[in-house]
């Protein structure tokens, strides 16, 4: 992982970029406007600022489909690709009318006819039109969707690396259980180690918990102390080269008993039926009919997301069943895929692995052993 700010390698910009112009063109987009973090970089490269919290709406970033020109709202240049000049960035404005005149200036502003943008809020749907006098403003969401679903060779390189980080903290977590660490002490040699390994910034912070013998969702205990016989969730998560990379695998502290592996061969069959389904072709809603093939209720969490640059799609959750129905996996998508099963008095076990959908079947890019299969 490089310490200094670098611009995303050259094969990611352009795979990206040219599957974006595609959705523009079968849109009928003229200009795509970006104000989500993970559009802009996904549009223009350049790495943005990362904050722990939620953004109002601005336009960071802007793709030109006539001339594949990508304009940038930054106020310095470092980390910026070269194939977008000084001359295409635009600089913070107090006043955002004159932001406004500053995108008007943008060759090819006052002639488009439709202009689509990843969001909008009340006072940017009255501004925009200043910079667009003659363009219908449009959802361009859905454009970015169709274009991050699909990730080219390159990005899953780039994923293959943040999930080896995310590997090497959870391998770190789980060498220090044993009954008597908190849920913290392992949470932070988890972080430390993706730390150590190039990536300072977690996905979640919500690393370790002891679960629960009474209850299939909640957690153990109150002071999160670990006890003989818990089972213990790990879930390592890093956003490495603005990419997510998540992996999670559930261990016993302490010996364990017949009813422990018992719950784990429950998981095992379970993952099994989630990953027959993980096909080009199948409906995403096949993955919730796994959990009935195995005969294990739903959880109340997804069972999948897209992974990518934040959250892609699908996301395959009980309460989305008919979001589900009508999606369709496609080679080349990368799913974050999530087994869970529980039994009372015992606990819960936990997987979550990163699987990509090949035309020849599924291809797990996660290899943290799991407990019996170390």
């Amino acid at each position: 992982m490089a310490i200094e700010i670098l611009p995303d390698d050259r094969a990611l910009r352009t795979g990206r970029r040219e599957r974006v112009l595609a959705q523009m063109h079968a849109h009928d987009l003229d200009v795509l406007i970006a104000g989500r973090q993970a559009n802009a970089r996904y549009l223009s490269g350049a790495p943005q600022l990362w904050v722990a919290g939620t953004r109002p709406f601005g336009p960071v970033a802007l793709l030109l489909r006539q001339t594949g020109a990508v304009h940038l709202h930054s106020t310095w240049d470092e980390g910026i690709p070269e194939d977008i000049p000084r001359e295409n960035l635009y600089e913070t404005k107090w006043d955002p009318r004159n932001l406004m005149a500053a995108l008007r200036d943008i060759d090819g502003a006052a002639t488009a006819r439709r202009v689509g943008t990843d969001a909008l809020s009340p006072g940017f749907a009255q501004l925009l039109p200043m910079a667009f006098p003659n363009a219908e403003i449009v959802d361009g969401e859905l454009a970015f969707r169709a274009a991050r679903r699909v990730k080219t060779a390159a990005e899953i390189e780039t994923m293959r690396a943040g999930l080896r980080v995310a590997e090497q903290g959870l391998g770190a977590a789980v060498a220090q259980l044993a009954p008597g660490v908190t849920e913290e002490g392992l949470a932070g040699v988890l972080l430390e180690a993706c730390a150590a390994g190039g990536v300072s910034t977690p996905a979640t912070q919500d690393a370790a918990w002891v679960t629960a013998r009474d209850h299939p969702w909640r957690r153990a205990n109150v002071d999160r102390r670990v006890q003989d016989g818990d089972l213990v969730v790990f879930s390592s998560g890093v956003l490495a080269d603005g990419y997510i990379g998540e992996v999670g695998r559930t261990w016993p502290a302490g010996p364990a008993t017949p009813a422990v592996a018992k719950l784990y061969g429950r998981w095992n069959r379970l993952w099994e039926k989630l990953l027959q389904v993980c096909r080009a072709g199948a409906r995403a809603s096949g993955l919730l009919d796994a959990y009935f093939d195995a005969g294990e209720p739903l959880p109340v969490m997804p069972v999948a997301r897209g992974l990518g640059m934040g959250f892609d799609p699908p996301v395959v959750a009980p309460a989305l069943r008919g979001t589900a129905d009508a999606e369709r996996l496609e080679p080349g998508m990368v799913l974050a895929v999530a087994g869970y099963v529980w039994a009372e008095g015992v606990g819960a076990v936990f997987g979550r692995d990163a699987v990509l959908i090949g035309d020849d079947g599924p291809r797990v890019l996660t290899s943290s052993p799991y407990w019996g299969q170390q």
